[in-house]
């Protein structure tokens, strides 16, 4: 069902002739370049973890750190890619480049979570807030609202970057849990 989509959005873009053009890697090159890549992904992200405490300490709230900073950082390339790709007229591309990754995180990355925290006997659950449940909720019910005609203008594009900027401002704003003040039980 897709092939078809995403080969009429490959049609209608722009640089496409310029891009095929292009000279690509050999296969020596690619793995080269994707070792070199993984290595750098796997420094920065241990360097930014490290440095999760001494933000914290200047007084970015807890929430804020991980609704908008880490997310914002952690995938900055992707979000270039779906601006470029938004920017040649191929909105299913910058769809599965947004949508994607939300999805892996939800359906894989946070049971992972959960079950290595079990390993290392660390209280990982996916017991959250009522708060961060609400968010989720209602920037769901937002984007597909958005989404439902299947085009896009700027004006929507201004106003979901309005919602992410209320979304940063009631994280910034929402205070920190306490110990105990969570839904979560004391052992």
């Amino acid at each position: 069902m897709f092939d078809e989509v995403l080969e009429l959005d490959e049609s209608a873009d722009k640089d496409r002739a310029k891009e095929l053009l292009r000279p690509k890697l050999t296969l020596t090159e690619s793995l080269v370049a994707i070792t070199i890549a993984l290595t750098c992904v796997c420094m920065h992200a241990v360097f930014m973890v490290e440095e999760i405490p001494h933000i914290v300490e200047l007084g970015v709230p807890d929430n804020f750190m991980g609704l908008i900073l880490v997310p914002l950082v952690e995938k900055a390339a992707e979000h270039l890619t779906a601006i470029d790709e938004a920017w040649d007229n191929q909105i299913n591309f910058a769809l599965f480049h947004c949508l994607g990754p939300s999805i892996q995180t939800a359906l894989m990355n946070a049971p992972l979570v959960v079950i290595v925290g079990w390993g290392l006997d660390k209280d990982m659950d996916l017991n959250f807030e009522i708060f961060m449940i609400v968010l989720l909720v209602l920037s769901i019910l937002v984007v597909g609202n958005f989404l439902r005609d299947g085009k896009s203008n700027y004006l929507e594009g201004a106003l979901l970057v309005l919602v992410y900027i209320i979304i940063a401002v009631t994280t910034w704003y929402y205070p920190n849990p306490e110990e105990g003040t969570t839904n979560t039980q004391v052992r």
